[in-house]
């Protein structure tokens, strides 16, 4: 009895064992499957090697990153408008009825200080005479020699004469109303400034309220040109920057001025903003809505750089190739600014003395995608 339990016992610890000898031999080949199969992932590489023919053979050459001066003239179009400060608008302070029109069509030359209409109001009639009968009864006041009444007179008399000036009636047209010591029927309006009739509300005989328009005029001496910036330009616009203004049909002028207002808008149609130009504009060359070509100088200062030719732009990505040692070259990300005159501003991913490929960067890419060569990530 006691040798048949003995036996069953070492066959029970003889099973056990041989089970933990095979477990622990499908472990340890488990973890030599596992790292041949690691081992067999090929590691991510970023550098390409070329032979010195390949380099001559596809006409590879490099440029040294320094810090260059930057520079770019941007060449945009624009409009001729007036110029928004000289806008007149002529109207009246009283209403009344058109007698007569000196200036009866749109666009007519005006100067300043010409007759534009006569205009008839009874209560700027009913102010003058009674105006006159004042000044009459302080000649009587003083021949009298009545103080106290020539002093209520004197009252009277200048606020009828503020009533008039308030109107906008003219000094000449009060002292005209004094020398012939008679009302007017009409009051003559002159032209406030010089300029062209741009809009005319009124004809003859028509009846004009307080305040209405009646003309607007524009000078043309100083005009505004209306310029547009794309987008991808605005962050290098400022006021004050230089610009060249020319027109196909004025062969040879080019008008010298600068930039004075940038609009706080983009228009969704065109992602253009709208920069105000003012030219001065004496000898009337230039009239509204004439189209202009602008040349806008821009100075970037001096910074790192490097030609446009040199970067693959993925659109989410910029890649170039660096020169790491004789003809092993490193792919990498790099973050790039604005552009001036064929040069791209180097924001991240660069440094001074860093050798890129400037000339066959692509047939140089192409070869790297062939052989599965990829970006050095930007950090």
């Amino acid at each position: 009895m006691k040798k048949t339990i003995l036996i069953i016992a070492i066959l029970i610890l003889g099973l056990g064992t041989g089970i933990y000898i095979t477990i622990s031999k499908n472990k340890n080949v488990d973890t030599s499957i596992n790292e041949a199969q690691e081992s067999m992932i090929p590691m991510e590489r970023h550098e390409i090697e070329l032979t010195e023919d390949q380099i001559k053979l596809i006409g590879l050459k490099t440029y040294t990153l320094k810090p260059v001066r930057l520079k770019k003239t941007i060449k945009t179009y624009g409009n001729i408008q007036f110029d928004e400060t000289l806008l007149q608008t002529v109207n009246t302070r009283f209403e009344g009825w058109i007698e007569k029109l000196y200036v009866n069509y749109t666009g007519r030359y005006v100067k300043k200080g010409e007759p534009l209409f006569e205009i008839y109001s009874p209560e700027v009639f009913s102010t003058i005479r009674e105006y006159l009968i004042i000044k009459e009864s302080i000649k009587k006041a003083e021949n009298e020699k009545n103080e106290k009444l020539i002093h209520d007179l004197r009252i009277l008399e200048e606020a009828s004469k503020e009533r008039l000036r308030l109107w906008d009636i003219s000094e000449k047209e009060i002292s005209d109303i004094e020398n012939n010591r008679k009302p007017l029927r009409s009051i003559t309006i002159y032209s406030p400034v010089e300029g062209y009739v741009i809009n005319k509300y009124i004809i003859e005989g028509m009846k004009v309220m307080q305040g209405e328009k009646i003309f607007d005029i524009a000078p043309l001496s100083r005009v505004w040109l209306i310029a547009e910036i794309y987008e991808s330009d605005i962050e290098l616009i400022k006021t004050g920057m230089n610009a060249l203004v020319s027109l196909s049909y004025l062969h040879g002028r080019v008008f010298k001025t600068t930039i004075d207002y940038i609009y706080p808008v983009v228009s969704p149609e065109t992602r253009t903003i709208k920069v105000r130009i003012p030219i001065d504009n004496k000898d009337d060359l230039l009239k509204p809505d004439m189209y202009t070509k602008i040349d806008i100088s821009i100075h970037g200062g001096t910074r790192l750089a490097i030609p446009e030719d040199a970067v693959i732009d993925t659109g989410n990505t910029q890649v170039v190739y660096v020169l790491k040692e004789n003809e092993v070259f490193e792919a990498r990300e790099i973050m790039l600014g604005q552009s001036f005159d064929g040069m791209r501003v180097v924001i991240k991913g660069l440094r001074e003395g860093d050798k890129i490929v400037s000339d066959a960067t692509f047939l140089l890419d192409s070869e790297a995608k062939l052989k599965g060569i990829k970006p050095l990530p930007l950090r």
